[in-house]
């Protein structure tokens, strides 16, 4: 049996963020690695890790936020 995890820690906020997938008896590991990608993009864990990639300045946070509030109102 074969475990594929990623973990990601955030010692500002103490949460850790972990996909697991168990490799079933007779399951190819590519099959079970598009199970654990699929389950990270799921739970939304690479996006995560990307966004905090590089410090974003609070102003920026904000800009960001009216823009995409903009762009929600004119759906």
């Amino acid at each position: 049996m074969l475990i594929i995890k990623i973990c990601e820690n955030s010692q500002t906020k103490g949460v850790n963020y972990m996909a697991t997938v168990y490799v079933k008896d007779n399951e190819s590991l590519d099959s079970a690695f598009r199970r654990w990608k699929r389950k990270c993009s799921n739970e939304g864990i690479i996006g995560d890790l990307k966004r905090h990639e590089f410090y974003e300045k609070p102003s920026v946070k904000r800009k960001k936020k009216a823009e995409n509030a903009k762009k929600r109102s004119y759906k």
